[in-house]
Formats: structure tokens, C-alpha cells, sequence
């Protein structure tokens, strides 16, 4: 009697014993069903608390308990060390897989941001912003940094001009710095020593050939007519003619871009080509790869002049009796538009 007791008693302890085992299991391992299945997505910024990371999951319906996914996190060592990401997780995730995804920031994707050719600090700023969640500001304020520039190797008042538009791969609030660094540092991957020997057939270091490729940025519309452009553009610095570029102007405009008027010409200021001859102090916007190696690589013409056409690219003239007839003609078009 005594003996079966034990057994009794014995089996019974085994039976709770695989019980706590088989819950505690479900608990750490169990797999987190989504509503519908599927996979989720969820953010996590930096300086976020636990908490609110743990309002996210619940709210989204990643976890199934959060007392249990916040009992998970505390016994695998605490609440304090996540890391910020964007992160996607499929239906059936465990509660310590979960975590442990945070924890080690392994789970955080890449996210992909491109930004335009001719686009501006300030217009990259709020890119990266809006796709990145970064202080648009803070990326500002460090573009226009002279000091951070010079960290760069960039010895100029700011990094206008050497932020190569591209398409990247950050993560979620990658720091400003870094985002900075890179696109940098691809500008400096791309002007190897090549076209860096390219550039010095003309005398031109990076920063001039930088600043000459966001005029013909800013005035091309069409891509094969990079070339053309950047072509006018050498051929009036060869015979001493100011550039006369309108992208000079709109960079000095604060409610640009828009039409200009005669009174903008004659802003007093060096980046105004219409009244300094030659190029401008700096950039004037970002430009891409192709008016960075259509400036170091012109088409051969005696075009000295060029107008828009009205369908998206320009007529060039040799002359300026001729580019004053085709401004008669854009003119006409304009006209009958209005």
C-alpha cells in the first residue's frame, strides 16, 4: 500500500514536473500566431523605451501575452538592451526569438532610399527624414558644418556638391554621421583616378569638377543632352564668356526654384555667373554620374548658346543672332501655352 503510494505520489510529481516543463516551453518557445498570418512590421527608435516597444507588438498583434513576452525579456537579462531597427518577423515567432531578434539587432533590415540627381542638402535631408526617420536638421546642420566636412577630407565650408545621389541602403535612424560618411565616401570611390587624371587635363581638382557638373545638372533635362551642355559650358570658359547659368541664380533664390526675372540676374553675389565670369565658389546642387562624367567627358561643338525648346530639351545656337531666334520661337510656344 505504502509503495503504491509512492508510485502514486511519484507519478503525480512526474506529471507536474513535465506540466511546468511543457509551459514554460510554450512560454519562451511557443510560436506568436499573427491575426491572418502573414508577416509584420514594426519600428523601433532609438531611445525608445521597452515599454513602448512592447505596446507596439501588443497593438500589431506580435505577441500573444505581453506579461509573458515581458517575462521572456527579463529572465534572458532585461528590458534596456534592444536595438533600434526596422524590423520584419514572420507569424509563428517565439516569444525568445522575438527578443532575442531585438536584442542583438539581427532582424533589422536594410531599407533603401534614392535620392535624385540635382537634389540639394536640404531636399536630401527630408528624404532620408522621411524614409530613414533621422533629424533632417541634424543631417543639415553637419552638411553645413565646416568642421565635420574637413573630417571628411572635404576642405570646404560644406559638403554641398560631394553627396552623390544614389540609391542607399541604410537602417532605421542610422546616425546622421554615418549616412553622411558614406555618401562621401561613394563620391570619392566614384572620382577615382581616372577621371581624377581626366580632370586635371583641364585644371580642375574634384571640387571644381563637382561645381561645373551641378551647372550642367541643373540646366539638363534630357540625358543625351549632357554632353551638349557640358560642351557650351567649356567652350564659353575657353573664350572668356560669363556661364550665364540659371542654376547659379536659383541657388541663390529663397523662393526657388521658380522663373526668373531680370532683377535676379543682377543679384550681387559670386555665384551669380551672369555678373562673376567663370565658376561659381562652389556646387550648386549634388550632381549625378552622368553630368559628372559628361562634364569631364564634353561632346567636341561650337555651340556657345542654348535655350529650352519647350518639349523637355534645348535648341543650341553658334551664334547669337541664332539663339536670339530660337528665344523668339520659345517665346511664340510660351505664348500660345498661356
Amino acid at each position: 500500500m505504502q509503495k503504491t503510494s509512492f508510485r502514486i505520489a511519484g507519478g503525480l510529481a512526474a506529471g507536474l514536473l513535465a506540466a511546468f516543463i511543457g509551459v514554460v516551453l510554450w512560454v519562451f518557445y511557443g510560436g506568436n500566431e499573427f491575426p491572418g498570418g502573414g508577416d509584420r512590421t514594426f519600428y523601433v527608435s532609438r531611445g525608445e523605451t521597452f515599454a513602448a516597444v512592447v505596446d507596439t507588438l501588443e497593438a500589431q498583434g506580435i505577441i500573444r501575452s505581453r506579461p509573458l513576452f515581458v517575462f521572456v525579456a527579463k529572465v534572458y537579462g532585461g528590458t534596456e538592451r534592444i536595438q533600434a531597427g526596422k524590423y520584419g518577423v514572420q507569424s509563428g515567432i517565439s516569444n525568445a526569438g522575438l527578443y532575442q531578434m531585438l536584442r542583438s539587432g539581427k532582424g533589422n533590415q536594410l531599407i533603401h532610399v534614392s535620392i535624385p540627381e540635382g537634389s540639394r542638402v536640404r531636399t536630401q535631408a527630408r528624404l532620408f527624414a522621411r524614409a530613414l526617420g533621422v533629424d533632417s536638421s541634424k543631417y543639415a546642420r553637419l552638411a553645413f558644418d565646416p568642421a565635420f566636412a574637413g573630417s571628411l577630407g572635404v576642405d570646404r565650408p560644406c559638403l554641398e556638391g560631394y553627396l552623390l545621389p544614389d540609391t542607399y541602403g541604410f537602417y532605421w535612424e542610422q546616425d546622421e554621421k554615418d549616412i553622411l560618411m558614406r555618401q562621401v565616401e561613394n563620391l570619392r570611390l566614384f572620382f577615382n583616378d581616372s577621371l581624377a587624371n581626366k580632370a586635371a587635363q583641364f585644371g580642375w581638382d574634384v571640387h571644381t569638377a563637382v561645381t561645373f557638373a551641378s551647372i550642367v545638372e541643373g540646366e539638363a533635362t534630357l540625358g543625351e543632352e549632357r554632353p551638349i551642355i557640358a560642351g557650351v559650358y567649356h567652350n564659353r570658359l575657353k573664350t572668356g564668356m560669363r556661364l550665364e547659368a540659371d542654376p547659379t541664380i536659383q541657388y541663390l533664390l529663397n523662393d526657388g526654384p521658380r522663373r526668373l526675372s531680370y532683377i535676379d540676374l543682377k543679384i550681387d553675389n559670386p555665384y551669380n555667373t551672369y555678373r562673376f565670369p567663370g565658376l561659381p565658389p562652389g556646387p550648386v546642387n549634388n550632381p549625378g554620374k552622368a553630368s559628372i562624367l559628361a562634364s569631364l567627358y564634353p561632346a567636341q561643338h561650337n555651340y556657345l548658346f542654348f535655350v529650352a525648346n519647350g518639349r523637355g530639351g534645348h535648341w543650341f545656337a553658334r551664334s547669337y543672332q541664332e539663339h536670339l531666334r530660337y528665344v523668339r520661337m520659345f517665346k511664340r510656344q510660351r505664348a500660345k501655352q498661356m
